[in-house]
C-alpha cells in the first residue's frame, strides 16, 4: 500500500460490461457474475460459500447523487461437489434497487476495499460517469465478455490528484487531504469560521509562491485550485470536529436534536458543492486581471441571463456599434452533467460560446452535442488526457482561451 495512490483504498478492482443475462432479471434468475482467477487473487478462494458485505451504487449523468444500497455478494465454487473438475467461482448478488436499474452494456466494477468490504459500482452505458470510472482505474478496452482486472494500483495512472479525488468521492470514497501546518494561521485569520469564498480563494493563492498567471495559465489555475481544496478540507475537518464535539442537544443528558444534526449535515454538503464552482470563478477572475484582460463578471444580457464572464465587458456587448465577432463569453462550471446546456441561452449576440470546466472524461455523446451546438469546451491542459484522442484534438486549454480573448481585445 502506498499513500497517495489508489492502492491506499483498494486491494484490487475488476470491471466489465454487463451482459443481458446479468442485467435483465426477466432473462435469468441466476443473479450471478463469473469470477476470474485474477479477481480471486485479491478477493480470496473460500472453501465454503461465503457472504461478503458490499455497498452497491448505480450512477447516471442525470442524477447527481448515486443510488446506494448495502447488501452482499456471495462467493462460492459452483464445482465444489465435482472434485475432478477445476474450481469455478461465481458471485451471487441479491435483488437490489441498484440491480433493478442495471441494463445490458452498463459498466460493472467490483473493488476490494482495504477495510475488507466490497464496492460494487454500476454506471450507465455511454455516460460521462462511466467514462470517468474507466479512466480512474485505467481500463481501456472492456469489449470482451469477462472481467478486466487490476491489482497493481501504484503506477502514475493510479496517483490520486485533483480530478481523481472528485471521482472517488462520487463513489463514496472520502480522500483525506489536509495541510495541518496552515491550520493555526487559518483559525487566527478567519476567526474560527468559514470566510467568504472570495476571501478564502485569495488566501489560498497567497500560500502558493512563484506562480505567474501570465506564463502558464493551465498549470497556475490547477495549482490554485489544488491548494484551495486542500486548505478548505483542512479547515473544514477542524470546524466539523469542533461542532460535533458540542453535540446537537441543548442540555447535558438531553435527547439528540436530530433536526439540528440533519440541518448541519446538509449545510456541510451544500457548502462543498457550491464552493468549488465559486472558487474556480474567483481564480479565473484573478488570472484575467493578471493577464490584463478586460471582462465583466455576470453581466446582464438578454432575458436577464448572466454569463459568468463576458469579454471585453457588458458595455461593449450592449454597444450596437461594437463588432460582435470581438465578443467572447465564458461559462464556468466545475462539473457539467446536463447543466452545460444552460450556457447556450446566455449572450445571444455571441454565436460561438465557451465553457470552462474541471470535469474529466465527459462522454463523446456529450462533447459531440456541444460541438454541434457551437459550444467550445475549455479545460486545464492536465485534464485533457482523460478524454479520447479524438476529443483531445477538439478541446481548448486555458492558455489558448486567454490568448484568443487577448487577441480580440487588441484588434
Amino acid at each position: 500500500m502506498r499513500a497517495g495512490y489508489l492502492s491506499e483504498y483498494f486491494e484490487g478492482v475488476a470491471a466489465k460490461r454487463l451482459s443481458a443475462v446479468e442485467a435483465d432479471e426477466t432473462r435469468s434468475n441466476q443473479h450471478e457474475y463469473n469470477a476470474t482467477r485474477r479477481m480471486l487473487d485479491f478477493i480470496g478462494r473460500p472453501s465454503e460459500k461465503t457472504r461478503m458485505p458490499a455497498r452497491f451504487l448505480y450512477l447516471t449523468d442525470e442524477d447527481p447523487d448515486p443510488i446506494v444500497e448495502d447488501a452482499f455478494l456471495t462467493l462460492y465454487d459452483s464445482r465444489k461437489d465435482q472434485p475432478r473438475r477445476a474450481a469455478e467461482y461465481r458471485f451471487y448478488f441479491p435483488t437490489t434497487t441498484v440491480s433493478l436499474n442495471a441494463a445490458e452494456g452498463d459498466l460493472l466494477v467490483i473493488a476490494k476495499r482495504r477495510d475488507e468490504g466490497l464496492l460494487v459500482v454500476i454506471a450507465e452505458n455511454g455516460s460521462s460517469v462511466s467514462r470517468q470510472i474507466e479512466w480512474l482505474f485505467g481500463f481501456v478496452d472492456l469489449a470482451h465478455p469477462g472481467f478486466s482486472v487490476k491489482s497493481e494500483l501504484e503506477t502514475e495512472q493510479d496517483r490520486i490528484e485533483f480530478a481523481s479525488r472528485f471521482i472517488l468521492e462520487n463513489i463514496g470514497i472520502v480522500v483525506e487531504t489536509t495541510a495541518e501546518t496552515f491550520l493555526d494561521t487559518m483559525l487566527e485569520k478567519f476567526g474560527g469560521v468559514f470566510p467568504k469564498t472570495r476571501d478564502f480563494s485569495a488566501y489560498a493563492r497567497s500560500t502558493v509562491n512563484d506562480l505567474d498567471p501570465r506564463e502558464d495559465q493551465d498549470a497556475v489555475l490547477m495549482a490554485w485550485m489544488e491548494r484551495e481544496e486542500i486548505l478548505f478540507r483542512t479547515l473544514e475537518r477542524y470546524l466539523i470536529a469542533d461542532r460535533l464535539s458540542k453535540g446537537f442537544s441543548g442540555e447535558a443528558q438531553a435527547p439528540v436534536d436530530v433536526d439540528g444534526f440533519l440541518s448541519f449535515s446538509l449545510s456541510v454538503q451544500n457548502r462543498r458543492k457550491s464552493r468549488v464552482g465559486l472558487a474556480l470563478e474567483n481564480h479565473l477572475e484573478h488570472m484575467f486581471i493578471g493577464c490584463d484582460i478586460q471582462y465583466t463578471r455576470t453581466a446582464v444580457t438578454e432575458n436577464k441571463a448572466r454569463p459568468d464572464f463576458l469579454f471585453p465587458g457588458g458595455a461593449a456587448y450592449h454597444n450596437p456599434d461594437f463588432d460582435p465577432l470581438r465578443l467572447t463569453m465564458l461559462g464556468v462550471k466545475s462539473t457539467c452533467k446536463d447543466r452545460w446546456r444552460q450556457v447556450l441561452a446566455e449572450a445571444d449576440k455571441i454565436a460561438n460560446k465557451h465553457l470552462l470546466t474541471l470535469e474529466t472524461a465527459i462522454s463523446t455523446n456529450q462533447t459531440d452535442e456541444m460541438a454541434a451546438k457551437r459550444l467550445q469546451l475549455v479545460l486545464p491542459r492536465g485534464l485533457h488526457n482523460t478524454y479520447t484522442p479524438q476529443q483531445q484534438a477538439w478541446l481548448m486549454d486555458v492558455t489558448s482561451f486567454t490568448a484568443l480573448v487577448r487577441e480580440r481585445q487588441e484588434i
